[in-house]
């Protein structure tokens, strides 16, 4: 399978005015409505790379996958028809609501809901930001990247691998306490230059997704996000810092579904024919305090 991208992710919420104020006034995106009652968040030309529809519960729903064309797309079904992997295509109203022409909907080992995509419908409609953000690093990388619970580890990355057509990109390990075993978190690339659109981390996650991750091509723009959070009271998940494997430069915060959205710049793109695998053993390079989001009350929350 030829995935080219992370076309979009969709997440719930009981409150989609509150999403529409971090959107605008935190994370410098569009907002408009979306059928059967959602929000669109648009960041660049795509009407949408966020999705966000109404319900009860707050938390991460599906990432969606974007194929090449159509023959790309039938060629993906009869792969998960060889291998044995159910999936359900969607109607037309979900088609409709996705903004595509087709969508195949299937779940990993871990329960992580996936939209196989193609085709988008262009609105025409150029990017401008309502808080003077000059661009997202999107194209054909795609929204970002999204990192998702699969605590059935083995299973899960088997799937990603051998069923969606993922390939490693690098390996951390990690433990949160020195008397528990390690935890894995895998990097993963599909068909475009971003060192990873997927990351597997062994362990559950009541919302449904660890992060997302969206960047700004220009380390201000990180800077200025971060003040508007404070500023719109928006918790901090962890401090400005460097990444090792990927070298981004950003920020973590609270987004209202409950899973945390990375903020960045300076992502590493990749030659993959050039690229070496490797495990690294600390997150960051500087920065990336995390404790800060286990904090109830703070001077930065």
């Amino acid at each position: 399978m030829e995935i080219r991208s992370l076309a979009y992710l969709v997440a719930q919420s009981d409150d989609l005015a509150e999403w529409r104020e971090y959107a605008e006034r935190v994370l410098g995106m569009m907002t408009r409505e979306a059928p059967e009652e959602g929000l669109y968040l648009k960041m660049d030309e795509r009407p949408y790379r966020m999705l966000i529809v109404p319900g009860r519960e707050r938390h991460y729903v599906a990432s969606g996958w974007e194929l090449a064309d159509e023959g790309a797309f039938q060629a993906a079904l009869a792969e998960l028809d060889a291998k044995g992997v159910g999936y359900e295509l969607g109607d037309a109203a979900l088609c409709d609501q996705r903004g595509f022409q087709a969508v195949a909907i299937c779940r990993d080992p871990s329960g992580n809901r996936h939209e196989l995509v193609w085709g988008h419908r262009s609105d025409c409609l150029p990017f401008v930001s309502p808080q003077g953000v000059p661009r997202f690093v999107t194209g054909d990388m795609g929204l970002g990247h999204t990192v998702l619970p699969a605590p059935q580890f083995d299973d899960t990355l088997a799937f990603a691998r051998d069923v969606l057509g993922f390939e490693l990109s690098d390996i951390f390990h990690f433990r949160p306490d020195p008397d528990v075993p390690p935890v894995r978190i895998y990097f993963l690339h599909c068909r475009n230059a971003r060192h990873h659109s997927l990351a597997l981390a062994e362990y559950p996650v009541a919302s449904g997704c660890v992060h997302a991750m969206v960047e700004v091509d220009d380390m201000t723009e990180v800077g200025r996000a971060d003040d508007r959070r404070r500023a719109h009271g928006v918790a901090l998940s962890a401090t400005l810092g460097e990444h090792l494997n990927d070298r981004m430069t950003s920020f973590y915060m609270k987004t209202p579904s409950g899973f945390d959205l990375e903020y960045g710049h300076g992502g590493l793109q990749v030659d993959w024919e050039a690229h070496s695998v490797f495990e690294f053993t600390r997150v960051s390079l500087w920065g990336h305090d995390f404790s800060v989001g286990r904090q109830t009350q703070g001077d930065d929350a």
